[in-house]
């Protein structure tokens, strides 16, 4: 059998003679496709090497008979003798993948040895999205994994959940680890640009290795890292507009307003002055007034190379976006270097610095008036002077002008985030390996806001400036000694190690009131309105350890166990032991297994737990507020009684998962079902308040949370001129509460458990409620039931239970009866991409779903009320909908009242609607460029369009309602900031 090297001199074949330089191509053995960025190297000669460009091609300054190294990730690694002339090298694909390498919980492993259900994203499949928001990009991109995006707004961060909630009012965020370094629950100011890959880790195997902070699951970013070889420059620019997208809502405009109000059966009770016939030709249109057409830019440039001993990277990244509401402008600077030195053979260092500034000046428009302000007022007079407040020539002469504000009032904010490391591996010995990893971080934040004295917010207290300053420092240390022992057909590697990762955060809250206008430092202010400030610290500390033993390939064994110590539990629980055990088996390996088809078939299967800490720092602890509220002198008030045996909230996991590849990897797919129990959940508990104290800390209940997901791709055509690839991805997660809290039953006597009744994670009064019922999910809507119009009388109706138990309507919103009627979580949810290539053309489009959800659209209860709210705007009925007007009509809608007080628009299922949606997230379109004539080894010129469409029966906004501080919301609330579709023409170069 011919090695690799007598195999590839057979396939080279020799055109033209040179005797300066040898010049050469790297072609696809099957397609013949130019192979880019292949490493070319002289064995023996370090500094001798290149890469093929983008027709494969390389120059190199070496003699015939030098032997070449050639490498590429996904094909076999080559030696060949170098020839004269141009030489024509044919590497063969890795069919299997099996050499492909994954970053996870501390180490990197080949994909084929991983146990846990965990999926990597390359950077490539992370670009299709113009925004400064990692978590955006996630959005669709991988099973199980459900993002609600953030709002149009520029800057707003996404939220991310996966395998659904495991928590009741705690942290339900993922753990984001960057570059081997802990650093919360959010990735910060990480510009999307320098990423190499994200793994998310999503079952016990894979989390359990992060301990107490894991049970949300974990996402390991990889940022781009240095490589040795000649300097090379590469570059990204894109620039793009954007414009708002209102979904199905619209509202009225004058004339239909003025139409409804007419139509309202006690229109004679109408009495303010302008209510006569020339108001219905009156129309002002809030919504043009405050959006434009927003612009985007988004610039990028990073060089590497080195020698083989020392090499480093550079990159630097601008982002500007100018809101399409007016008024908001967002611009984020950010650089990273990082170098790799490896002055002995056994020792490598690696230190790194990053950091971002991210500036927003706020002076936007209103959104919740875009929706609300009635068409009849506008908000210049007619010498274009802002209207003042409550105006008696507006109709509704109650209401606040935001225009008038906005000639003085604005806000800006200034981020800064730093992130340092000094990293190094000291090689023992070839089996064992000491790493060590040691990071500091540092964020400030500075708010400034302005008031001024003759605008509405600062009138009564003439004028107001406010500062907010905030300083945050993460120090985390990672010292691991790390194995890896291979001997025949076994091979067995690992870990120990010990961690440590603490955080401190200062704040200075500022606020002064009484100035004269046009000055803005806290100096002038006649008198100290507010001055607040703190400062918090956590620490946590752990030990751990990993083992990985694999046989000839096709059995595998891993386990971890952890330790954990938080400063935020009791004292008598302080520490934590979590563990994970998982196994998988590579059954393409075995000498019985004759399906030529298959590339890879494996069968995995892991159970371990994770943990979760109180979001709460001192939650053990009695704590006492100190202040000046009695008779201005200070004192002290119990604020807090601690639970000193407050434990670790843990959820373990159980799965099953399946990965198959098929003919040469035309068809690969992954299958996983997981159970996910959670136990001692962390929640405050409601006390009688007797002492002061109206909530305490405790592990109350239990929670299950089982789902299945599925990926699954390939390429339909691929031929050397035409690649086209589809790949889906579902993924379906059932919750539901198994215990909760017990509370005293009066009719018994005995602590019991009974439900109970929160809010739905909005502020707003009168909104949906929500229930914690043993047997239901965690976000179960909680409120009386429509049972639509009365076809006599056209008032509203609602269900209530009779004297037997049966269903019978009322129209008296007093007695309707409260029903559990659902849940906001999506039954499925996923996201379909698909390629397609043909020569040097580009094409592709990402797609994202989601069924069988509901969402709450509050702000129908004051925009589609029947008039009960006449001082704002009002929904236009939308197709199916229909207006009871007489008797017998059969309609969707109540009669109209001016000033209804039927009730028709208070909370009920009447406004709980379907949230199932499928949209276009991105459509490609690129062509790439050959230019060796002017050393561009890459040049692609692309067009990309965002957010074309949604499918949809939600009349809202967006089905996909925008994350609120991390979360994600079931709830519409009355001034949604609209996702914009967004225009991009991009350039990516590489020299």
């Amino acid at each position: 059998m011919p090695t690799a090297t007598t195999w590839a001199e057979t396939h080279t074949t020799t055109l033209t003679q040179t005797t300066s330089k040898l010049r050469g191509r790297i072609v696809d053995a099957k397609t013949g496709e130019a192979i880019i960025g292949a490493s070319i190297q002289v064995k023996g000669k370090k500094q001798v090497g290149t890469a093929s460009d983008i027709q494969g091609g390389y120059t190199l300054s070496a003699s015939p008979g030098d032997l070449l190294v050639i490498t590429c990730i996904g094909y076999q690694t080559l030696e060949v003798r170098a020839t004269a002339g141009e030489q024509i090298i044919q590497l063969k694909e890795d069919a299997k993948m099996l050499v492909e390498l994954v970053v996870v919980g501390y180490t990197t492993q080949r994909k084929e040895s991983l146990t846990g259900a965990m999926i990597s994203l390359k950077d490539s499949k992370l670009k299709d999205l113009t925004t400064p928001s990692v978590g955006n990009l996630l959005n669709g991109k991988a099973p199980g994994v459900y993002v609600s995006p953030g709002s149009g707004q520029p800057g707003s961060d996404a939220a991310v959940v996966i395998r659904g909630q495991a928590t009741l009012n705690g942290n339900t965020r993922p753990l984001w680890v960057i570059d081997g370094v802990i650093v919360g629950d959010s990735p910060g100011q990480l510009n999307p640009q320098d990423i190499e890959s994200v793994t998310i880790l999503k079952d016990a195997a894979s989390t359990a290795i992060y301990g107490s902070a894991g049970a949300n699951g974990v996402v390991v970013v990889t940022t781009k890292t240095s490589r040795s070889g000649k300097v090379r420059i590469s570059a990204s620019l894109r620039a793009g507009i954007t414009q708002l997208t209102n979904g199905n809502l619209r509202m009225m405009n004058g004339q239909e307003l003025y139409d409804l109000f007419a139509s309202a059966q006690n229109a004679g009770s109408i009495a303010f002055s302008r209510w006569k016939p020339e108001l219905r030709n009156t129309n002002f249109d809030w919504w043009k007034f405050a959006t434009r057409t927003g612009f985007t830019q988004d610039y990028n440039v990073m060089l590497q190379g080195g020698s083989e001993t020392l090499n480093s990277l550079f990159s630097l990244g601008y982002y500007d976006e100018k809101g399409a509401v007016k008024g908001f402008d967002y611009k984020r600077y950010s650089f990273r270097l990082k170098t790799n030195y490896q002055p002995l053979e056994w020792l490598t260092i690696r230190p790194s610095l990053s950091g971002a500034m991210q500036t927003s000046d706020d002076r936007q428009h209103s959104v919740t008036s875009m929706y609300s302000m009635l068409p009849w007022d506008k908000p210049y007079d007619d010498e274009g002077k802002p209207v003042p407040h409550k105006s008696p020539g507006w109709v509704n002469s109650n209401s606040t002008n935001y225009v008038y504000d906005l000639q003085w009032n604005h806000g800006d904010t200034r981020n800064y985030e730093f992130m340092g490391n000094l990293d190094f591996d000291v090689r023992i010995a070839p089996w064992l390996t000491f790493s060590s990893v040691n990071n500091y971080k540092y964020l400030h934040r500075a708010q400034h806001g302005y008031q001024d004295p003759r605008s509405n917010a600062g009138q009564s207290v003439e004028g107001r400036i406010t500062e907010y300053h905030l300083e945050v420092a993460r120090r985390y240390t990672n010292q691991k000694l790390l194995t890896n022992n291979s001997w025949g057909s076994h091979n067995l590697s690992g870990l120990v190690a010990y961690e440590f990762n603490d955080y401190w955060h200062k704040t200075l809250d500022v606020y002064g009131r009484g100035f004269t206008p046009g000055f803005e430092v806290l100096d002038i202010v006649a008198k100290p309105e507010r001055t607040k400030g703190g400062i918090a610290e956590w620490a946590v500390q752990s030990i751990f350890a990993n083992a990985r033993y694999s046989y000839d390939n096709r059995y595998l064994l891993e386990g971890s166990v952890r330790r954990d110590g938080a400063s935020n539990l009791g004292s008598k629980a302080k520490y934590g032991t979590l563990f994970s055990i998982s196994g998988g088996w590579n059954i393409h390996r075995e000498s019985w297994f004759k399906v030529k088809a298959f590339d890879q078939l494996k069968l995995r299967a892991s159970y371990g737990s994770a943990g979760n800490r109180p979001s709460a720092l001192y939650p053990q602890y009695d704590l006492y507020s100190v202040s000046s509220s009695y008779d201005g002198r200070p004192g002290l008030l119990i604020y807090q009684l601690g639970n000193d045996n407050l434990t670790w909230e843990r959820t373990y996991t159980a799965g099953l998962g399946l990965d198959a590849s098929l003919w040469e990897n035309r068809l690969h797919f992954t299958i996983d079902i997981y159970s996910k129990k959670t136990d001692n959940i962390l929640y405050n508990v409601p006390t009688t308040g007797l002492v002061g104290v109206t909530h305490i800390y405790r592990n109350i209940g239990k929670m299950d949370n089982k789902g299945i997901e599925v990926s699954i791709g390939g390429d339909i055509i691929r031929t050397k001129d035409l690649t086209w690839s589809l790949d889906l991805n579902i993924g379906h997660n059932a919750n539901k509460l198994t215990d909760i809290y017990r509370q005293y039953d009066p009719t018994t006597g005995k602590l019991v458990a009974k439900p109970v009744i929160i809010n739905d994670g909005t502020s707003i009064s009168g909104s949906a409620k929500r229930i914690l019922e043993i047997g239901y999910p965690i976000d179960t809507y909680y409120m009386p039931e429509w049972a639509g119009v009365d076809r006599e009388t056209g008032k509203p109706m609602w269900y209530k239970d009779d004297a037997n138990g049966n269903k019978v309507s009322t129209s008296n919103y007093a007695e309707a009866k409260y029903y559990k009627l659902g849940s906001a979580a999506p039954k499925v949810f996923g996201g379909i991409s698909t390629s397609l290539r043909w020569k040097e053309f580009d094409l592709s489009a990402t797609f994202g779903y989601s069924l069988g959800g509901q969402i709450y659209n509050y702000s129908r209860q004051e925009y589609d009320s029947d008039l009960a709210y006449a001082d704002r705007n009002q929904m236009a009925l939308q197709k199916g909908w229909s207006r009871w007007q007489k008797k017998g009509d059969i309609a969707t809608h109540p009669r109209v009242l001016y000033n209804n007080k039927d009730a028709g628009q208070k909370a009920s299922s009447r406004y709980l609607e379907n949230s199932s949606f499928f949209k276009l997230r991105s459509l490609a379109l690129g062509y790439n460029f050959a230019l060796p004539q002017l050393k561009v080894q890459n040049l692609r010129l692309y067009l990309n369009a965002e957010n074309l469409f949604t499918i949809t029966k939600y009349s809202g906004v967006d089905p996909e309602l925008p994350a609120s501080d991390g979360a994600v919301m079931g709830t519409t609330g009355p001034g949604v900031y609209p996702p914009v579709r967004r225009f991009v023409i991009g350039l990516n170069l590489s020299l």
